[in-house]
């Protein structure tokens, strides 16, 4: 407990003497999370500017364009004369898609011989473009459905029979989770702790690769000589690390707290248990950090593996990209990572009201890789107080 306090009492003497040092554990996470929480505040997007290249200038051309304005997630932002004028504007991103009207819409239309409206978009853009997609596919699909109705109707068939005419087969969709399908409540409460994984795991190999740098590992694990065993050296790792756990868990609490209480998305689970969870996550990510210092002995590694391993968690959580659509490969990478166990925790307690007993394996597996990263840590200290030619090295 002596070499506990000790570490401790040290490091927040560093951190008060450095004040670059206390803000990244401190104001800058808060910031980049206020930043974060922000950026998705609008929850879902609403008017996505278009274009219209109509080559009909007919009246049910013109039915066409009055819908896509009246309907609220598109906006007709431009009227385009040519293929030429459509590809500058897709170019210069000054609207998400083209809507082409070919001549003689509604002429063939009226025919029966069918119309096809064209959308021309950056698939590239994978949100703004389903979201075009899904919009213009109700449009056209809403207008054409008017345009059959008033020419069956138009033939003496009733009211009742054409409803069954037009969708004979229909489909329900229940959505049992985010209803409203917003970006905020899946999305920004997934990066939270996100960034929380990321910034955890640089301020541990920070913490730990600075008393390399500095020359600084002896006076810090053996103050006044003393010889450090493997209970020593991990206790005072603990010091060091304790300050930037509470500091960065607050910082991810305070955000995730913002988003259900003051955003209105309520947890339908353990507010409690979340909280643990990520703990647990700052814990991993923390001794993580510190064991790539530890078993590297150089500030750089560790800096360049914790960005190597930390900053692609997110991509591999199954939160952006499904993880049962993964290969075995990249889906044995996103189970290896420990936010994905955490992300998977925090949905199921947030918005699926899961018992806390169906995600106690993910907060106890965490806790063990906290503990074996701590060992590994400890013991590379270990190495690295034995071999002072390694001290100094960037």
């Amino acid at each position: 407990m002596s070499v506990f306090a000790t570490s401790l009492r040290r490091e927040w003497g560093r951190l008060r003497a450095s004040p670059w040092d206390w803000a990244m554990v401190s104001w800058v996470p808060l910031l980049t999370l206020a930043l974060m929480c922000w950026i998705f505040s609008a929850g879902q997007p609403y008017r996505l500017p278009i274009a219209v290249w109509s080559e009909d200038h007919s009246a049910l051309s013109r039915q066409l364009v009055r819908m896509l304005q009246a309907t609220p997630g598109l906006e007709v932002r431009q009227t385009v004369l040519n293929q030429g004028e459509a590809a500058d504007a897709l170019l210069r991103m000054e609207v998400y898609g083209v809507v082409h009207i070919p001549p003689d819409f509604e002429t063939h239309v009226k025919q029966g011989r069918g119309g096809a409206v064209t959308l021309l978009h950056n698939a590239q853009l994978a949100t703004a473009s389903s979201l075009l997609q899904r919009d213009l596919k109700q449009v056209v699909g809403t207008l054409s459905a008017g345009v059959e109705m008033q020419t069956a109707a138009k033939r003496g068939s009733p009211h009742q029979v054409l409803q069954v005419q037009m969708e004979p087969i229909k489909t329900q969709l229940v959505a049992l989770f985010n209803v409203s399908t917003n970006y905020e409540q899946f999305l920004a409460a997934a990066l939270v702790p996100a960034l929380i994984h990321i910034l955890a795991m640089t301020a541990g190999a920070w913490s730990v690769g600075r008393e390399l740098r500095e020359r600084t590992l002896g006076g810090w694990l053996s103050p006044g000589g003393r010889s450090a065993g493997m209970a020593s050296a991990a206790a005072a790792l603990l010091g060091k690390l304790l300050l930037p756990a509470l500091l960065l868990w607050g910082c991810g609490m305070a955000a995730l707290l913002y988003l259900a209480q003051l955003r209105g998305w309520t947890i339908a689970g353990s507010t409690g248990w979340i909280a643990v969870g990520l703990a647990a996550l700052v814990a991993v990510s923390l001794t993580a950090g510190a064991a790539l210092s530890g078993i590297t002995l150089s500030l750089r590694m560790a800096l360049s593996g914790t960005g190597l391993l930390s900053a692609p968690a997110f991509a591999f959580s199954g939160v952006g990209f499904p993880l049962l659509a993964m290969t075995d490969s990249a889906r044995g990478w996103a189970l290896a990572m420990p936010y994905t166990h955490y992300a998977r925790l925090q949905i199921e307690q947030w918005q699926m009201g899961a018992p806390v007993v169906q995600t106690l394996p993910v907060v106890a597996g965490l806790l063990l890789a906290a503990l074996v990263l701590l060992a590994l840590a400890s013991a590379g200290l270990l190495r690295g107080l034995g071999r002072p030619e390694k001290w100094g090295g960037r």
